[in-house]
């Protein structure tokens, strides 16, 4: 266990050194505060990231396990409520109605995201090109990330939107909201597919991996759905309320509710195949990824520690194995891990990268026609403007044809 001026207790077993580069980034709920650490497990290099209690966000260069500070920045005037990262950026949503940005290449802020009259209760990106934010006004706002601007604004719900997923094939999406519904949304053509009524409101949506299944929460109850048939497949029930889910396989799921507890599930059988008491108070959330066959899964706690798991797969019955552990000593709500060497690396909660969306995109018009709806500008053809185009620019074709007609019976 070493002990930083700053508060921070970290403590690195020798088996995890030289394993990957990672950021873990963090964050507190009261004094709206955005906390990251980075740990640089090569040579004994260790980089964190951390909040102070001004409201500032500070970044470290740990080596040799001093800390020398490297970069601060002021965060959200108000509670960090959602994360989300890809290869290069982390984006973060706040009560305050905006999502920050940040290049974690040039550790520094990238700008603000202004579209959003309520807090911002979901975000996920798409590969390196997309991202989707839903919040509490009920909106789902699809972003270009090359040039960050709304690409479409959807009017998902009635109430708030709590939860959304995207398909690995980029060309569904599932959002849930307080307005007891769960929607199916076709990014292909940026509308509604389909909607399911609700006996209560879900709080959390996740596809699988492979994108066969998803599953809704609803309290204490996970419902598992087969895509084929849009019918529920099985139930999870667990006695205290679930705060984080996560697929560790297209057939395993993680699940941390209001208890120091976590729980690994088969969705085939439903059954429970390991549990472990991961902290010494609830669980916040967990997050999980995979390198060269290894599985790694990350969890926060509201006692302000955030431990790294080792999951061997063929020896799911036995549990993990401790890797890692830091004290924040801060009050945690969210969690997410940017990887430094992403293009190396292969993150269970999205499997198809954008290599796999190129190459849909030569083999299948109708990824054409995705990839199209994406980058509207790119559209020369009148009959594709027609789709994604709003009404007003519908009406010239006809008006033109009006004139000509005109023009002849002068």
């Amino acid at each position: 266990m070493v002990m930083f001026r700053h508060g921070l207790d970290v403590m690195i077993p020798e088996v995890f050194s030289s394993l990957f580069d990672l950021v873990i980034l963090i964050f507190k709920h009261i004094l709206f505060q955005l906390l990251l650490l980075k740990i640089k497990l090569q040579d004994n290099e260790v980089e964190a990231f951390y909040g102070k209690l001004e409201k500032d966000l500070f970044v470290s260069h740990l080596q040799s396990w001093t800390v020398t500070p490297d970069f601060t920045h002021h965060a959200h005037s108000a509670s960090l409520s959602a994360v989300a990262v890809n290869n290069r950026y982390v984006v973060t949503g706040s009560r305050d109605e905006t999502i920050q940005i940040y290049d974690m290449k040039k550790k520094i802020e990238h700008g603000a995201l202004l579209q959003h009259n309520g807090t911002i209760t979901c975000l996920e990106f798409y590969g390196t090109a997309h991202l989707l934010s839903g919040a509490e006004d009920g909106l789902i706002c699809i972003w270009n990330t090359k040039r960050w601007e709304c690409l479409k604004s959807i009017k998902a719900h009635k109430g708030h939107v709590t939860s959304l997923s995207i398909h690995p094939s980029g060309k569904l999406a599932l959002s849930v909201g307080t307005d007891k519904t769960l929607r199916t949304w076709n990014l292909v053509e940026g509308r509604s597919a389909f909607i399911k009524n609700l006996k209560q409101n879900a709080h959390i949506i996740k596809w699988s991996p492979d994108g066969e299944k998803y599953v809704t929460v609803i309290t204490n109850k996970v419902d598992i759905y087969r895509l084929d048939t849009a019918s529920i497949s099985g139930t999870i029930t667990t006695e205290k309320r679930i705060s984080s889910l996560r697929f560790i396989t297209d057939s395993i799921l993680a699940i941390a509710g209001d208890d120091e507890i976590i729980r690994f599930y088969s969705c085939d059988s439903q059954k429970c195949l390991c549990e472990f008491k991961a902290h010494e108070n609830r669980i916040k959330d967990i997050y999980s990824f995979e390198r060269e066959g290894q599985h790694v899964i990350v969890t926060a706690s509201s006692d302000g520690y955030i431990k790294m798991w080792n999951l061997d797969l063929d020896k799911v019955k036995d549990g993990p194995s401790l890797l890692c552990e830091v004290n924040t000593k801060a009050r945690l709500t969210c969690l997410a891990v940017w990887l430094d060497q992403a293009s190396e690396m292969k993150k269970n909660s999205d499997k198809t990268a954008t290599s796999s969306q190129e190459t849909e995109d030569e083999k299948s018009s109708v990824a054409v026609i995705n990839k199209d709806f994406w980058t509207t500008k790119r559209l020369k053809t009148a009959k594709r403007k027609r789709k994604i185009i709003p009404g007003k620019q519908k009406l010239k074709a006809p008006v033109r044809k009006k004139k000509k007609k005109q023009n002849s019976l002068a």
